[in-house]
């Protein structure tokens, strides 16, 4: 576990993109680092994937599972949120601060509890796309070097892709190659939510409506649009003190709120593991038709 820990494409890639965006520097300097960093861990992996078709059948699905593996990860994710459900549900407001500091990006110290519950919420809504129903679709589409792209682009986006003077310039082509990226996922993964709400408990038709009337309130081109759908589809008020606010007419959200967010995620993914297959295998039944 641990030197996979230490190989690991989006630790790897990280580290690199810290590294070689030096703070204050252009944006011709961010597209290198993009492009630098994206081939440095795509290159390797196109060879080990080669060398695996060569090897055979049973070798190549081990070694195209295992870069899906490396670029798909959700249970990390729903394991923090549920740790801070059960924090808060004992009132441990200083463990449940620190824990949803682990994934989210903001200040969690002064945050009281419905703020901290709102935080878990849209981190679960948000990292569904990020890390687990986009990697998916580009493996659909692209094949394995499709979904570790897919990885090591948002995660060049959360290396540097910040709106502060050391790294706007220099993060600037990370943000928008993320934004690109996920345009198509944030938003099936919306859908998804709001389909998935009814069967934990949350509701479709108030999925669709905060969907609908909150997808831009976070001035994100691509959060709002899972998290105004997670918001409706539990019926509660999300909020970034200083930033923004989804459906503020919902009531503050509680730990039992994060858990029926993490259901629905499941769900959720669930479904789009069943239509990501259901399209690889048509696509292959298409192909065969077609080589005759």
């Amino acid at each position: 576990a641990g030197i996979l820990y230490l190989v690991h494409p989006v630790r790897l890639s990280y580290l690199a993109a810290r590294r070689l965006a030096r703070p204050y520097s252009g944006v011709a300097r961010g597209v290198a680092v993009w492009l630098l960093v994206q081939a440095s861990i795509l290159a390797p992996a196109a060879a080990a994937l080669y060398l695996a078709v060569n090897a055979g059948s049973l070798v190549w699905i081990l070694a195209a599972a295992a870069t899906l593996k490396f670029s798909a990860a959700l249970k990390l994710l729903l394991d923090t949120a549920l740790r801070v459900a059960y924090l808060l549900e004992r009132g441990d407001l200083d463990s449940a601060r620190a824990t949803v500091g682990e994934i989210v990006r903001r200040d969690t110290r002064g945050l009281d509890e419905w703020r901290i519950a709102s935080a878990a919420i849209e981190s679960v809504a948000e990292n569904l796309v990020d890390g687990f129903t986009s990697p998916l679709t580009y493996y659909a589409l692209l094949g394995p070097l499709g979904a570790l792209a897919q990885r090591v682009a948002n995660t060049l986006d959360g290396a540097i892709g910040y709106r502060t003077p050391e790294y706007e310039r220099v993060g600037k082509a990370s943000a928008l190659a993320d934004s690109a990226i996920n345009f198509a996922p944030a938003r099936l993964t919306a859908a998804l939510i709001a389909v998935s709400a009814p069967l934990a408990g949350g509701s479709l038709s108030g999925a669709l409506r905060s969907w609908a009337l909150f997808r831009s309130s976070t001035g994100s081109v691509n959060s709002g649009h899972p998290i105004a759908a997670m918001a409706g589809a539990l019926g509660v008020r999300l909020e970034k003190p200083g930033s923004y606010v989804v459906n503020a007419s919902g009531r503050p959200p509680g730990p039992g709120d994060v858990r029926r967010a993490v259901r629905i995620a499941c769900i959720a993914a669930g479904i789009h593991v069943a239509l990501t297959l259901a399209a690889i295998y048509a696509v292959w039944v298409l192909s065969a038709d077609w080589l005759g």
